[in-house]
């Protein structure tokens, strides 16, 4: 948090038991949520999600909604921290104090701004303290038992099959992106006389050596066994579809007009129980964490009053033809935040 958002922040932070105000965002439990804090989560998060990108108006809808749903989420957790009075860990908090005393020790607004904001920045660490604390130890489930995991193994064959990996070779014909129709036409032209040649029974090793501009030419367009995902979008989806021994038809690609030849295909194996156990016990282990974690916030959700005002956010997409309009700005317009993971 930098030292102008410090200073933004009003007195009526996270935690004040007064009644939110008709011009406040929320009120959670006896936690009120200012505009002025929510704008300050919203600027960080909207930074982190899309630094220089353009979002629609339709995504900034959902983000906003995002935003308010984790300041009602962090309030609800500390409420809950505090209740099992779980204690800040003040040697960690008083580091980071001093890390913000040296980042701006140089700053003219500092040591006015300090009394005031101090005290905001040492709430906040600390309450960010007590919440850490609180995740650690309802998601510290206990390690699963070996039945636990069978089952689990049992009901998730796909995250424990190795993918099929298939071997591709490739015939470049190398066309400069900004060239023009004609060009890529002649290219084409050239790649399926390839193809023609190759399925006519000539050696596709010596075609790639003779004509591929691309830098697997020397081994003879050979690029070796390939996982999912190393050959993006349409030329995967063609190589799919080849038998080993086949050539595929010219692919226009960035770099130019390319033809695929499958040599050889591994077939998808799943590991054994027994190889994979270490695999599974993990992600069991972090299923059951999530479920752990995501039930807590469901629960406070369902018995905390929440209260959320809307009526800065943008509207969300259609539903039924219809925009749904967020609530008006009036003490009486609040909407309750439905309850999410």
């Amino acid at each position: 948090m930098l030292i102008s958002e410090a200073m933004a922040t009003p007195a009526v932070a996270q935690g004040n038991t007064k009644k939110a105000p008709s011009s406040g965002f929320a009120t959670v439990g006896n936690t009120v949520i200012t505009w002025q804090e929510y704008q300050n989560a919203y600027t960080n998060e909207s930074n982190n999600k899309f630094y220089h990108a353009k979002p629609n108006e339709n995504e900034l809808a959902a983000f906003q909604r995002q935003v308010g749903d984790k300041l009602v989420n962090d309030a609800l957790l500390v409420q809950e921290a505090k209740r099992r009075k779980l204690q800040p860990d003040n040697e960690a908090v008083n580091q980071e104090l001093q890390k913000y005393e040296q980042r701006f020790v140089n700053d003219p607004n500092w040591s006015a701004a300090r009394p005031r904001v101090l005290p905001i920045i040492t709430q906040r660490l600390q309450n960010e303290s007590i919440r850490n604390q609180l995740e650690k130890l309802v998601r510290d489930v206990p390690a699963p038992t070996e039945k636990q995991l069978r089952e689990y193994y049992g009901t998730h064959p796909d995250k424990f099959t190795a993918p099929p990996q298939p071997r591709i070779s490739v015939i470049l014909i190398r066309v400069d992106p900004s060239s023009s129709e004609e060009e890529w036409q002649k290219a084409t032209e050239e790649a399926q006389g390839l193809v023609k040649r190759a399925r006519a029974g000539e050696d596709f090793a010596a075609l790639a050596r003779d004509y591929s501009g691309d830098v697997t030419a020397e081994d003879g367009g050979d690029m070796g066994y390939l996982h999912t995902g190393m050959l993006p979008g349409l030329p995967e989806d063609i190589v799919s579809k080849l038998q080993p021994g086949e050539t595929s038809e010219p692919v226009r690609l960035l770099e130019g007009v390319a033809i695929f030849r499958l040599t050889d295909r591994i077939q998808a194996k799943i590991s054994s129980f027994e190889d994979s156990q270490e695999r599974v016990s993990e992600l069991l282990r972090k299923e059951q964490s999530d479920l752990a974690w995501d039930s807590l916030i469901a629960k406070l959700k369902k018995k905390t009053p929440i209260h959320v005002n809307e009526s800065r956010f943008l509207p969300l997409p259609p539903a039924g033809g219809k925009s749904v309009k967020p609530q008006e700005d009036v003490g009486a317009a609040k909407t309750t935040l439905p309850a999410t993971k």
